[in-house]
């Protein structure tokens, strides 16, 4: 079950035209849907152009074109919003998290030169610049670039969004229906701090009929160890779960058999230092309104009844 959006606002502007990046993919379509319900005309900016469009013709849909600037402003030109929900998760092929860095900045400066007025852009809780994970690094470094940009912005730092589509929530539960044994990492007493992907996203349509500059958490209502979420979950989709502490390298080898497995990369070493680093927790005030145990509970039947894949998703 999925809760109703927040009261939905008038448009700043009559059919006033916003720009999402990976409006097919997971936040990105949960904001299109919400903003097309507002009024809204959008466009995407994708990797996957030739996949099949589930907007039909209400979203117009462009390449990235982050080696060509010229065509990249083309299609920015007339928006007055650009969302921003691009990078990668982790290194492959040639997408690197300094190829994300750089394509950002190329993306941010087609915007302003484009004449967007407005960037809403999805960074990650607490980014460092001085951090040693460069997923954490990068995060910094683009936030830094938005605000440089000289355009108004909104700067929200999620940590893990969940939704049956999400790739932590929905495997933890794929893994606890297939395997008897969970391997929990060290104590498993480091926290999490989840937001549903609907949350996030009205957040993100708030964010665009804002005026003014800032910078949001974007976290939910609850926080759970990693163990206790491992628990709710595993309790919810009536799995027989049994909880083996490992130290954290060993469940991460563990993890790069799984992933070689199933075709997929399950979590990166930095992913684990982040998780137990405390870094997927805010000390803000809760944003976001939908409770992760509630949730689990009402769709406890879908979750987990296939593996989510990364690499499938966007490679």
């Amino acid at each position: 079950m999925t809760p109703p959006h927040h009261a939905a606002a008038s448009p700043q502007r009559p059919e006033a035209t916003v720009v999402i990046t990976g409006a097919f993919s997971y936040t990105g379509r949960y904001t299109a849907e919400i903003l097309l319900e507002r009024g809204y005309r959008i466009r995407t900016l994708t990797s996957h152009s030739d996949r099949q469009n589930p907007f039909k013709q209400r979203v117009e849909v462009f390449p990235f074109h982050f080696d060509e600037p010229d065509k990249l402003q083309s299609s920015l030109r007339g928006a007055f919003a650009l969302v921003n929900t691009y990078w990668v998760r982790f290194p492959h092929g040639r997408s690197t998290f300094d190829t994300a860095v750089q394509n950002t900045r190329t993306l941010i400066t087609a915007a302003r030169e484009a004449g967007i007025e407005r960037i809403v852009h999805g960074s990650i809780a607490n980014p460092s610049i001085d951090s040693p994970l460069a997923y954490y690094r990068g995060k910094a470094q683009l936030e830094r670039e938005v605000r440089a940009s000289g355009l108004r912005h909104a700067i929200l730092r999620p940590t893990v969004i969940f939704g049956l589509e999400d790739v932590l929530i929905n495997n933890i539960a794929w893994f606890t229906r297939h395997f008897p044994v969970f391997g929990v990492p060290g104590n498993g007493r480091y926290k999490i701090q989840p937001i549903f992907v609907g949350d996030m996203a009205d957040l993100i349509a708030a964010a665009i009929e804002r005026n003014d500059s800032y910078v949001e958490d974007a976290v939910g209502p609850e926080i759970f160890t990693f163990e206790e979420l491992v628990t709710l979950v595993g309790t919810a989709v009536d799995s027989r779960l049994r909880l083996l502490h490992v130290p954290a390298p060993a469940a991460y080898l563990i993890t790069r058999l799984a992933g070689w497995l199933l075709h997929d990369v399950v979590l990166t070493w930095q992913e684990y230092r982040g998780l137990m680093s405390n870094l997927l927790v805010s000390d803000h005030d809760p944003s976001g309104k939908t409770l992760l145990s509630q949730w689990v509970r009402e769709n406890h039947s879908q979750l987990g009844l296939q593996y989510a894949s990364e690499v499938a998703r966007h490679y």
